[in-house]
């Protein structure tokens, strides 16, 4: 398989490798491993802040036993794995990399990376259907059961809300659906010339993963193994999204959408951009958990200027009638270790570290508490470091709180789950920039595409196992 990727530009492919071996180096503090230990390279993705955190976890694995050291390279930017591929062709293949992009069933299918049953044993196998929270287990396990990598941090979605501003107007944060839907208007606001400035919620066209859920869908059905965008209640989702366009008007909602576009940096709108204003352009907004440091970050600066600090919460996507409760969309960031891996141990016993498994819950927290991440594990929430964190960011617990519920769920681990994701997220802005289409029909062409893809991807397997190639 790693040939019939590589051969066709051999050419190319040689001038990159060199390039790659020469230049993907660990930094000095790294670069010389005690003579006596494995050295584990391990590739991230993580910058600025997060990237000291990453490093300052290699450290205190590197020093809490003396068989493996883990040497980290950041690789910042896109293509990762065409960056692996390549390093594999030059000779300097990484041991261990962390991804957040929905690849792993493609990599799987391309014989890329290690099964977990492969470096761990049975009875960490059998721990892990415990130690995880079920949408940690989801985000590495593809559509036949199989474990292809450990989730070491979660990224939940749920619902930012302006309390001083609800308690000015003398409203609730929603429980329901139609409560939802009555705070867009209720909490929206217009200048003297009528132009709103002010929406209490808007849709975002990219979320249908997380209203599809929360109206009770399921994306792929595992026994008929076929995409499911056009069941009922996802159809009924993005109806509901689409409603919204049909009611302010396709050109308002792009108006004001372009209006968050213009805010400096990359500025979350629910806060206020200035000194005068109580609230930014919503009431409430859909984000994940990292938006905590700013909301942190900006009533630290209003405080600072001498204003009063606004009251901030967080509350769970409300349902319809008969929706599940706590449902969402879940993503996050999980290790794999491709199969050109020199030393897979070494990475496992990394992992292990990182995530908590075993007898390292204790690293595990300290490690998510510095790095504001969502542990992978109700084992690592309860260990008295991240309590104390969860002390100190309040609004971070209804996140840790969603990361537990079972109604979380993740792009269908399947190949090609990167189009997946990007047809549903196309349908979603044609929905809200065309109300008069129809949600079942913009649907019923995402299903016809990840269908067609998968079809492919199965014929391709069944001429590789009749040739032999692997």
């Amino acid at each position: 398989m790693w040939k019939k990727i590589l051969l066709p530009a051999a050419g190319l492919t040689f001038v990159l490798a060199v390039f790659i071996g020469a230049s993907f180096q660990p930094q000095d503090e790294f670069a010389t491993p005690p003579p006596d230990r494995e050295v584990v390279t391990f590739w991230h993705f993580w910058g600025g802040a997060d990237r000291d955190v990453v490093e300052n976890v290699v450290r205190r694995f590197n020093a809490s036993q003396d068989r493996y050291y883990v040497q980290p390279l950041a690789m910042p930017g896109n293509n990762l794995d065409v960056k692996l591929f390549l390093s594999v062709t030059g000779g300097a293949p990484p041991d261990l990399v962390n991804q957040d992009d929905p690849i792993l069933a493609d990599w799987a299918s391309r014989g890329a990376i290690t099964p977990l049953d492969e470096v761990a044993t049975p009875a960490e196998m059998a721990s892990l259907t415990t130690f995880l929270f079920p949408a940690a287990r989801r985000l590495t396990t593809d559509a036949e059961g199989r474990m292809y990598g450990l989730c070491n941090g979660l990224d939940i979605r749920a619902l930012y809300y302006n309390q001083t501003l609800l308690d000015e107007l003398n409203l609730a944060p929603p429980r329901t659906l139609a409560e939802l839907d009555a705070l867009s208007i209720n909490a929206s606001a217009f200048d003297d010339q009528g132009r709103r400035t002010r929406i209490g919620y808007l849709p975002d066209s990219r979320r249908l993963w997380a209203w599809g859920a929360v109206f009770g869908g399921d994306f792929y059905n595992e026994q008929a193994q076929r995409p499911t965008a056009d069941s009922p209640p996802i159809v009924a989702a993005l109806g509901w999204m689409q409603g919204y366009a049909k009611r302010l008007g396709a050109e308002e909602v792009q108006r004001f959408r372009a209006g968050d576009q213009s805010l400096p940096g990359k500025a979350f709108p629910l806060l206020p951009q200035n000194e005068s204003p109580g609230s930014g352009r919503y009431a409430m907004i859909l984000d994940g958990q990292w938006r905590t440091r700013d909301i942190a970050a900006s009533n630290a600066g209003r405080v600072a200027r001498g204003l009063a600090p606004i009251a901030y919460g967080v509350a769970p996507l409300p349902p319809p009638p008969g929706g599940p409760i706590d449902a969402g969309w879940v993503n996050g960031n999980f290790f794999l270790i491709p199969r050109s891996s020199r030393h897979p141990q070494g990475a496992w016993e990394f992992m292990k570290f990182w995530t908590g498994l075993g007898d390292h819950a204790a690293a595990a927290a300290e490690t998510a508490a510095a790095g504001g991440w969502i542990p992978v594990s109700q084992q690592v929430v309860d260990q008295p470091r991240f309590a104390e964190f969860l002390q100190q960011q309040p609004l971070f617990q209804e996140f840790i709180r969603l990361a537990a519920s079972p109604n979380q769920q993740p792009v269908p681990v399947i190949p090609g789950a990167a189009l997946y994701d990007r047809e549903i997220k196309t349908a979603g802005a044609a929905a809200m920039s065309q109300p008069e289409t129809s949600p079942a029909k913009l649907l019923q062409v995402v299903d016809r595409q990840v269908e067609r893809h998968l079809q492919f991807v199965r014929s391709k397997a069944g001429v590789d196992q009749a040739t032999g190639d692997n």
